[in-house]
């Protein structure tokens, strides 16, 4: 390929690029694990750019069809996309589903499983329906969609396990006497074994207000400019740690900040990250950066010096 990255760590490279263009010039069949969040169709312009609701499907079908082309046949493509208001009204978009159906019925993508991200830091909007009418309520959900090119992509819940409820270590611990619920399933003394955790729910609660850790802190001190609408740690690291295995690629073809590639770094994956906007792009450096300061690998005074030129 003949784009140069705007910077390269142990383990990943940071392109400022056209991703579908970028997309485009990929081998075939490399990555294992797509995980983005693009613009939402929100009825309102956002600076980082997004496409209209009506014209949403269109937009973004390109860069799914070359996703669908750089994934490993059991490889997946997690998909983090927004609800929307229809402008005017207190009624919700369906261009998601619409974009949905549209990966599965034209692009031939499997739908694995739809999870549900609940971010309890969400804003009451839109003002007009929920604070001055108040006829609707915060909406706090947003859906992520698990797809994949193969019925059976690669997957182990195993790697994701919670830690179980103290109401489970206490059934462990006495066991359990088999029994039938109500609603037909057997209770079996199985249930009481220790398996390490229990398996999570298709939720998974996150706030994406972080205010103090060492890249937001830095970048304030910097005067850099903080992307807003970045990727919480907890959502990349789910999936990363669910869908894929230590060196494998993790490719963002919308990156933002680059969590994603942060995050990957950390879990041991191989990472690609491709950000339109420049400034976005280089300033996700800093990430990587804080890392390598908290670690003790860094100069403090030196670091600052140093993206202070930037």
């Amino acid at each position: 390929m003949d784009f140069e990255p705007l910077y390269q760590t142990r383990l990943g490279k940071a392109y400022c690029a056209d991703s579908l263009k970028f997309m485009q010039a990929m081998r075939a069949k490399q990555a294992d694990l797509v995980l983005t969040s693009p613009p939402y169709a929100l009825h309102f312009k956002k600076e980082y750019g997004n496409a209209d609701q009506k014209e949403y499907v269109d937009w973004f079908l390109p860069f799914a069809e070359q996703i669908r082309r750089v994934l490993k046949p059991d490889g997946s493509f997690v998909l983090n996309v927004g609800g929307s208001w229809t402008p005017g009204a207190p009624v919700r978009s369906l261009y998601h589903f619409r974009l949905l159906l549209a990966l599965c019925d034209q692009l031939g993508f499997e739908l694995c499983q739809e999870f549900f991200w609940y971010n309890p830091a969400k804003m009451p909007a839109p003002a007009e329906w929920v604070n001055v009418r108040r006829i609707r309520v915060k909406d706090s959900v947003e859906y992520i969609f698990w797809l994949s090119p193969s019925k059976f992509p690669k997957a182990d819940n195993s790697r994701v396990l919670q830690k179980y409820s103290k109401d489970m270590e206490r059934l462990i611990r006495r066991g359990i006497k088999q029994t039938k619920r109500p609603s037909g399933h057997n209770i079996t003394p199985k249930f009481s074994q220790d398996r390490g955790g229990s398996i999570p729910a298709n939720i998974i609660q996150c706030g994406n207000n972080e205010s103090n850790s060492p890249y937001i802190k830095q970048s304030k001190k910097l005067g850099k400019k903080i992307h807003p609408a970045r990727f919480p740690a907890e959502l990349p690291r789910f999936f990363i740690e669910f869908l894929t295995e230590p060196g494998n690629l993790v490719l963002d073809p919308f990156a933002g900040s680059n969590t994603t590639g942060a995050v990957a770094e950390q879990l041991g994956r191989k990472w690609i990250a491709i950000e339109k906007n420049r400034t976005y792009a280089k300033d996700s450096e800093l990430r990587f950066k804080c890392a390598e300061e908290s670690n003790g690998k860094g100069n403090k005074q030196r670091l600052l010096f140093n993206l202070a030129q930037e």
